[in-house]
């Protein structure tokens, strides 16, 4: 085995990279893989401990678990300048509090997956989407 690049190390790396860009240290970011046959994919999940939910950030598919790391990483550089940020005005059923969630997008759409990742679209009513104004 070649000690000189151990692969746990590297990604733990990438990924402290990853929060630090972010600011979201800690329990903030959730790093989840999955591979089929030939990849490995990246689904860089937020977590807002405010209202108590996680949302989709960005999907990335590398070769292996480091090479999407480092998928992941020129995304978190450079997705200000490439996406569009939206604001969306949302509630839980059951829950009366409106909530108000920011998510970077390259359409309407893309956003409003990030917002159901991992849900049931039946348990979020959604009030409001807007394109933010480009500053």
């Amino acid at each position: 085995m070649d000690f000189s690049t151990d692969v746990h190390v590297e990604a733990s790396q990438i990924q402290e990279q990853i929060e630090e860009h972010l600011g979201l240290e800690g329990n903030g970011l959730v790093f989840e893989f999955s591979r089929d046959k030939e990849n490995v994919k990246l689904d860089l999940i937020t977590v807002n401990p405010r209202h108590n939910q996680s949302f989709l950030f960005h999907s990335v598919v590398g070769f292996d678990k480091v090479d999407a790391l480092k998928r992941m990483f020129a995304y978190v550089k450079t997705y200000k300048e490439e996406e569009s940020s939206y604001t969306i005005q949302w509630t839980t059923r059951g829950d009366h509090e409106l909530h108000t969630s920011y998510f970077s997008a390259k359409h309407i759409h893309d956003a409003l997956d990030k917002l159901y990742y991992g849900r049931d679209m039946n348990t979020i009513t959604v009030f409001s989407v807007v394109l933010n104004p480009v500053t």
